[in-house]
């Protein structure tokens, strides 16, 4: 399981012209389920991403995470982030997990992130989604289950 973790000052989702999450600060999190990918990577990455300290402290240390700081957490599936684009011009995402799996380690890691307090809003899986986001830093972190990103 991979994440794409960006601290924002903002981010929300469209669908179809609509708003359908919306959050102020915290953290973006787009979420990609490989096969193979079990509740254990979801438990693993939610665990990271609730603890994450990549919010500054009263010295502008990156010591604080989203709880502390009265933050949310926008939890967006992007299967994308399993495209393989070493061979040719066209992404293969051929380890991906298939729709139905990956919508139920995208709804665990959600219900886990919730469990440890984290408010989170969601995008609507396998929706074509209009993200918008400003950026907090920028701050950026790579996050994988699996080891390497």
């Amino acid at each position: 399981m991979r994440a794409v973790v960006q601290r924002v000052r903002q981010a929300g989702v469209r669908v179809e012209g609509k708003s359908v999450a919306q959050i102020d600060h915290g953290l973006l999190v787009f979420l990609g389920v490989g096969q193979g990918d079990t509740e254990a990577d979801s438990e693993y990455l939610a665990e990271k991403v609730a603890f994450l300290r990549i919010f500054p402290d009263e010295e502008g240390k990156m010591n604080l995470n989203v709880q502390q700081v009265g933050g949310s957490v926008l939890a967006v599936s992007q299967f994308t982030l399993y495209g393989d684009a070493r061979r040719g011009r066209r992404p293969s995402f051929s380890t991906a997990a298939s729709p139905a799996e990956a919508d139920e380690l995208y709804q665990e890691f959600v219900s886990s992130l919730r469990q440890k307090g984290v408010v989170v809003e969601t995008g609507i899986f396998q929706a074509q989604m209009e993200v918008e986001l400003l950026n907090d830093g920028p701050v950026t972190i790579l996050l994988s289950s699996e080891g390497e990103f």
